[in-house]
């Protein structure tokens, strides 16, 4: 899996020149915070989905590790633009990471130690393949997510999916798509990569960003459409037992975009097919980038257009409205 270019450390370079040392920092202690984005075809073509709170997103998680990403968040903006454009993609999945680098063998990072940053532009289709279509066969993990102040699952941090690669092994070694991992106490929490919706009688329950989840920018998209399609939404505490006993289950993610459940430790969910309100949802989802669902969000960003200075730029996330305040610059090239 590869384009020819990807971006590292302020420029466009072929994709076989972007190495590091094995005495990287981020290889011995996990001590990376990445973005999965994802450039949908449309008939303006290529755009990114919601490539301003994606890059938000990754300089929190910098934040959180006390990591200087050392470009401005339109820096970033721009050269993830600039790499779709390099690699005439129609579309693609893109990762930028920020990752400590060469400088020690310390679990603290020596001063001065470079900050590393890159950005992988791949063709990459649906993240759970036919399931995505049919609906997933997921199982509960034997593996729980970290409890609070242990790990910040707020932060998109490389270490935290070791969790989620045991969640993933364990599932794929009992024959499952996926898995679903409770939280310290018991309850339902996450699966190893994507955020989880049950519905019950017409409205949409979703676990609390308290309990162990990456505040999914998918996640915040789902509530935002199910608002405008009427549907009701409910943030609360779950029981393992609430999967067996919805209407439907879906999990959302970047990666997954909107994946239906067809059933969960081999027990159906419903009539062990998407259900109407996930139906709803993926089609409401799916036609932002057809022009079928109005973005009245502003969510896309057009790669063939010039973004708009942040200083000014406002956007919507996790429920609420926020002003940028952030330089702009020119990326070198």
């Amino acid at each position: 899996m590869s384009t020819p270019f990807l971006w590292h450390n302020g420029r466009i370079k072929p994709w076989a020149e972007a190495t590091v040392h094995v005495s990287t920092h981020a290889l011995h202690y996990g001590s990376s915070v990445f973005e999965g984005e994802r450039v949908y075809a449309t008939p303006e073509g290529p755009a990114y989905f919601r490539l301003a709170d994606h890059t938000r997103r990754l300089f929190e998680s910098a934040r959180v590790y006390e990591i200087e990403i050392g470009y401005s968040e339109q820096e970033i903006d721009e050269a993830c633009l600039e790499l779709i454009r390099a690699n005439r993609m129609a579309s693609a999945y893109v990762r930028p990471i920020v990752f400590r680098g060469a400088g020690g063998l310390g679990v603290l990072p020596r001063d001065g130690a470079p900050v590393d940053v890159a950005i992988m532009a791949l063709e990459w289709g649906a993240y759970l393949g036919e399931a995505a279509e049919v609906g997933a066969d997921v199982c509960v993990s034997s593996w729980n997510r970290p409890a609070p102040n242990t790990l910040p699952s707020w932060a998109k941090a490389g270490g935290n999916y070791l969790s989620s690669q045991l969640i993933g092994l364990e599932a794929r070694r009992g024959g499952f798509d996926e898995g679903i991992a409770l939280g310290h106490n018991g309850l339902l929490s996450e699966g190893a990569g994507e955020n989880l919706f049950l519905v019950k009688r017409g409205k949409l329950l979703t676990p609390p960003s308290s309990a162990g989840i990456l505040a999914g920018i998918t996640r915040d998209t789902v509530v935002a459409l199910a608002a405008d399609l009427g549907i009701a939404v409910e943030e609360r505490d779950l029981p393992r037992e609430a999967l067996y006993s919805a209407d439907e289950v879906f999990m959302t993610g970047t990666a997954a975009e909107i994946t239906p459940v067809r059933s969960v430790d081999r027990k159906n969910v419903g009539n062990g097919t998407p259900g109407p309100i996930t139906r709803a949802l993926r089609d409401a989802f799916f036609g932002l980038f057809d022009g079928r669902t109005p973005d009245r969000y502003g969510w896309l960003t057009h790669v063939n257009a010039v973004i708009p200075d942040r200083e000014s730029q406002k956007t919507t996330i996790h429920g609420r409205t926020t002003q940028q305040q952030h330089a702009t610059s020119e990326v070198s090239a």
